[in-house]
C-alpha cells in the first residue's frame, strides 16, 4: 500500500510541477544518430537467419545441460554409477548428434539457397 501511494504521488507531482515541452516537426521525429530517417525502419532478413539462429540457440542449451553433468561425473565414479551416466549422457549426445546431421541434409545451414 505505501509502495502504491508513493508511485501515484510520484506521477502526480511530475506531472504538477513538471515543463512541459513544446511540441514541433522537427522534435517529434524519430532520432536516427544524425541521419535522415528515410526507407523502411527495419532491415528485412531471409528465413535462413532465423531457421540459424534457432538451430544455434537449441544446440547451445543442450551444451548447457552438458556442464553440470560433466562437474558431477567425478562424484558418480567414486559411487560406481559411471557407467550409468556415461551411457545415459551418450545416448543425449547421440540424439544431438542425429539432430545435427538431419538438419545439414535438410540444408538449414546452407547460405546458398
Amino acid at each position: 500500500m505505501i509502495a502504491t501511494g508513493f508511485a501515484v504521488t510520484t506521477l502526480l507531482l511530475s506531472v504538477a510541477l513538471g515543463k512541459s515541452a513544446r511540441r514541433n516537426k522537427i522534435k517529434d521525429s524519430p532520432y536516427e544518430c544524425g541521419m535522415l530517417p528515410i526507407g523502411e525502419s527495419q532491415p528485412r532478413f531471409s528465413v535462413k537467419f532465423y531457421l540459424v539462429a534457432m538451430l544455434f540457440v537449441i544446440f547451445d542449451i543442450e551444451v548447457v545441460f552438458m556442464y553440470p553433468w560433466a562437474l558431477t561425473f567425478r562424484d558418480f565414479l567414486a559411487r560406481d554409477q559411471a557407467a550409468m551416466v556415461f551411457w545415459s549422457m551418450s545416448g543425449f549426445v547421440g540424439i544431438l548428434l542425429v539432430a545435427y546431421l538431419y538438419a545439414l541434409k535438410k540444408g538449414a545451414l546452407s547460405w546458398e539457397s
